[in-house]
């Protein structure tokens, strides 16, 4: 057998979910597995047009971008806490929190973005939750999954979110 695959960086996508842990845990594991390093980020689907016109109706663009600015501000603080607590709950906090490198908020659509940052960031794999749900009593894999593993140009791991 030839040489195993050089993986340097992987990129963690979470919808910050109530079931990203199994994820998150095999991000974990692989990075240790290759001595990588873990991108993390979570994508922020943009507001409709439509309500982009109903909020500008009522505040001004300069408003507008601050409470974005914000909201986003708030998310990282959230993703950064339940980092810190799943290192607390789950971890060697001397061992496994120096895997996670950059932990990113952006706004766009998810699998995009996340292709986006892949290309940026020269990840190697990304790591993502299957996010399914039921059509017709059937489960399918949730569209950001599907796009990206259809699309990515690196190895996609997609684990199941429970």
């Amino acid at each position: 057998m030839k040489e195993n695959p050089e993986i340097s960086t992987i990129l963690y996508a979470t919808d910050l979910g109530g079931q990203t842990r199994p994820v998150f845990r095999h991000a974990l594991a692989l990075a240790q597995l290759y001595n990588a390093n873990v991108i993390m980020v979570h994508v922020v689907e943009p507001i409709s047009e439509t309500a982009q016109a109903v909020i500008s109706t009522y505040l001004s663009k300069e408003v507008t971008e601050e409470a974005q600015k914000e909201t986003m501000g708030g998310i990282l603080a959230d993703m950064k806490k339940r980092l810190k607590k799943f290192y607390e709950e789950e971890c060697d906090q001397e061992k496994e929190s120096r895997l996670v490198k950059e932990v990113y908020v952006v706004q766009g659509k998810p699998s995009e973005e996340i292709l986006r940052l892949v290309e940026e960031a020269d990840c190697q794999m990304i790591v993502m939750g299957k996010s399914t749900r039921k059509v017709r009593g059937i489960r399918i894999m949730g569209s950001t999954a599907r796009r990206v593993s259809r699309m990515s140009r690196v190895p996609v791991l997609i684990v199941p979110n429970a």
